[in-house]
Order: C-alpha cells, then structure tokens, then sequence
C-alpha cells in the first residue's frame, strides 16, 4: 500500500489544528471558529484523554470538512489502528520513541503527523543519564508531516523560533505555547504549514475557552495572508 495523504486538506497554506479537545461542544466551537482540525488525545499520560466512544461522537458531528487527529504516546501499532477506526480518526499524531517502519506502516492507513522535540532536528537527543542519541533526521520524509513541540507538551512553554529559523524543516507544524497572543509572530519567523494549540485556549485541562479559541483562529489567518500571500485569492 502507498502511503496515506497530506493530515488533511485545507484551502489555505496555513492548517490550524485545536488539540486538546475533550467535548462535543467545544469540538463545534473549534469547526465553528474556522480551525481546520480538532485535536483528541488518546495518550494514558493526559488529562486530556477522550475516550474512543467520545471522539467517534466528535468525527460524527463536525463531519468530513474537520479533520480529527487522534494524538497518541508510546501505544502500539495495533492499538492506534484500532482506537482510529473506532473514533472515525482522518489523521494521527505521533509522540515517543518509534520505528520508522512502525511509521511507514501507520502511514499506509492514516496521514501521520510525527512529533519532534528542538533537539531532534539536529539529528540527537539527550536522554535521561545524558548520552548523545542518534535519531530521526526531519528532512526527506515522505510517509509523515512533521510537527516541532516544546520539550514538556501542554506546558504552554513556547520555543525560542529564532533560534530554530535556520533548522525548521519546510513545511513542518508547529506547537508548544501557541496562543492569540503569539501565534503571528510564530508564524511569521517559521512559516510553519499548521499550528497547533492546546493550553493557551484553555480555562482549565481539557475545557476551552471560547474567546481564546476564536482569537487564535483569527490571528493565525491574518498572520497566514501576510507569510503565505499567494494562497490566498487576490
């Protein structure tokens, strides 16, 4: 099989992706501010987890012009495989230590979005004791998106995007302490091809704020008409 398409498809250069989403409500909210995709995390590590019966509701509801990512952490293949179809997923995100052949594989049945941390885009990571470990190279893949995050996901931490300006790879997604605030300006430095958010639109774990969610929509857009003019009809 041939790998899966693009996370999702998007009139605009710029995909905006609220992640994080743990109810209907706040899943018509996202669809009803313009976002592109909800986020649903699976990973037993969130308080942010949906159950698989919750986010099929969610893909049921917002229907095929919403893209819904399940988000998942060190589970196996057959797991996410499962919990995707069970929850109608059109996407998956990819956090934790796997095999590009497990990547390769999930991509033959969902477009994957493959998270990295600052690190990784040279090319190692440190562990826990501190040794230098190779790992993925972000450039060339052609079976998965990548999406740069902060070191500590969901710590409203955002990364120091000048100092990534010459090692961000094109096209890649960008999350880590992303709100109305600051998502122009990440933006414009990384010319990111999606934004991510999670806490920054928040009132507390797992429930929006109404008026952030909107504001960070809007931002992104006029942000994404001055970095990408060309994607946008003149």
């Amino acid at each position: 099989m041939t790998p899966a398409s693009p996370p999702f498809t998007s009139p605009y250069s710029l995909r905006v992706k609220i992640c994080g989403t743990t109810s209907l409500h706040d899943a018509l909210l996202s669809a009803g501010a313009g976002a592109d995709a909800v986020g649903l995390i699976f990973a037993s590590i969130s308080r942010r987890r949906v159950a698989a019966e919750v986010a099929r509701e969610i893909s049921l509801a917002v229907g095929p012009a919403v893209g819904r990512v399940g988000v998942f952490m060190d589970q196996g293949l057959d797991e996410v495989l499962r919990t995707a179809e069970a929850s109608r997923l059109s996407a998956v995100q990819i956090h934790g230590e796997v095999s590009s052949l497990y990547l390769s594989t999930l991509a033959c049945y969902y477009p994957v979005l493959r998270v990295l941390r600052p690190a990784e885009l040279a090319g190692q990571s440190t562990s826990p004791g501190g040794d230098q470990t190779p790992t993925i190279q972000p450039r060339g893949l052609a079976d998965h998106t990548l999406m740069l995050d902060a070191p500590n996901p969901g710590s409203g931490q955002p990364l120091d995007w000048e100092s990534l300006r010459a090692s961000f790879p094109a096209g890649a997604w960008l999350a880590g302490g992303l709100g109305p605030e600051n998502v122009a300006r990440a933006i414009q430095v990384l010319r990111p091809g999606g934004v991510d958010a999670v806490s920054g639109l928040e009132n507390s774990p797992g429930v929006k704020n109404p008026g952030r969610v909107r504001d960070f929509v809007r931002e992104a857009r006029k942000a994404a008409l001055l970095a990408f003019p060309e994607s946008y009809p003149q």
